[in-house]
């Protein structure tokens, strides 16, 4: 086995691993909206969870797919045309991940603290279990207020 045919195979175990992500994650993200709704009631708030969460796991999964490329490019095929292509789904993928984060957050990055993929995941899980302000609890009938962040 030569070297660049070792380093495809490790391309290939990125991509195996960014599917995998993007596969679990979707499944992880609907039965945290599922927990939210039983436990909350409020729809709303599970919709909140479910595009947080699997936001971040779309941007956790692109920064896996980008490294199965920049192995694939650097030590399998080095060529020009690679290059220039990897520069392009770099970039498509660096727009995409932009977005995505301005579409989560509801604020451009520079204006909030850096957070990345794991980040949106664990904030999503820990809003999972909670109630949207306002709503009551449904052993006591009180408001619950939520934590400050």
């Amino acid at each position: 086995m030569t070297f660049a045919d070792a380093m495809d195979h490790v391309a290939q175990a990125f991509e195996v691993a960014g599917a995998f992500v993007l596969l679990a994650g979707l499944f992880l993200a609907g039965a945290m909206a599922v927990l939210t709704v039983r436990r909350s009631r409020d729809v709303r708030q599970a919709y909140r969870v479910l595009r947080q969460s699997f936001g971040g796991v779309i941007l956790l999964g692109l920064e896996i797919l980008v490294a199965a490329d920049l192995v694939r490019t650097v030590a399998v095929e080095p060529t020009l045309n690679n290059v220039v292509i990897l520069g392009g789904i770099v970039l498509i993928r660096t727009v995409l991940s932009f977005s995505l984060e301005i579409e989560i957050e509801g604020v451009a990055p520079w204006r909030r603290a850096a957070m990345s993929g794991a980040g949106l995941i664990a904030r999503a899980a820990g809003n999972a279990g909670r109630p949207a302000d306002g709503v009551t609890s449904t052993l006591d009938r009180e408001p619950v207020p939520r934590p400050p962040r």
